[in-house]
């Protein structure tokens, strides 16, 4: 059986992906593909206990919680991305490792080592969606859903950061996508780079 595609959005908070996602989803299972969607952290311990960390704004080591997100990783994928793509599945995922790569990056860890790390460990995408927004206006868009930013991550001088590592990144499967605009113009945008990368 043909291995299935791994696409995975990313980028600052506020550009979208949660919005996009079921969208893609849609659309893809619309031409008769299994569609399986998934988001980072994955709920398991370490994906449970990374997301109370946010919500208790509890300040950890960098390391720590890069050591976090690396677990709840190895479970996600193989729980639910390695299968899935052994079936012929598109999976696709809300955040994969080039967000540990840029937030942890920005946080003083070396973001090219952990780039590294990641490609030699886990599955590499197919396509990597890079929603590019911003950070102030990411910002205001998760303050006008009505969002609470969370402290450690949400905030204009570190989301600059983030987009530095972002900025930076040159990998064949990655896509830059424009997400500026209403949610309709940023899916045709994501459909088009689709099609043209993979032909879905």
């Amino acid at each position: 059986m043909k291995r299935g595609s791994l696409i995975v959005l990313e980028g600052l908070d506020g550009t979208g992906k949660s919005t996009q996602l079921p969208r893609l989803a849609r659309r893809l299972a619309a031409s008769g593909r299994e569609v399986v969607t998934t988001r980072e952290p994955y709920d398991c311990e370490p994906g449970r206990n990374i997301r109370e960390l946010a919500q208790r704004h509890a300040a950890v080591p960098a390391a720590e919680e890069l050591a976090l997100f690396v677990e709840q990783r190895r479970i996600h994928v193989r729980e639910v991305i390695a299968p899935a793509l052994a079936r012929g599945a598109v999976v696709l995922s809300d955040r994969y490792f080039l967000s540990t790569v840029a937030y942890q990056g920005a946080r003083g860890l070396d973001a090219a080592q952990l780039l590294e790390e990641s490609e030699a460990e886990f599955p590499l995408p197919d396509l990597a969606l890079l929603l590019v927004l911003a950070p102030d206006v990411g910002l205001a868009r998760v303050a006008g859903r009505g969002g609470t930013p969370e402290p450690a991550f949400e905030r204009a001088d570190f989301l600059a950061r983030v987009r530095v590592i972002f900025d930076a990144l040159d990998r064949p499967y990655l896509e830059r996508v424009d997400a500026a605009g209403s949610p309709d113009a940023v899916e045709a945008r994501i459909a088009a780079a689709i099609h043209r990368r993979l032909g879905l």
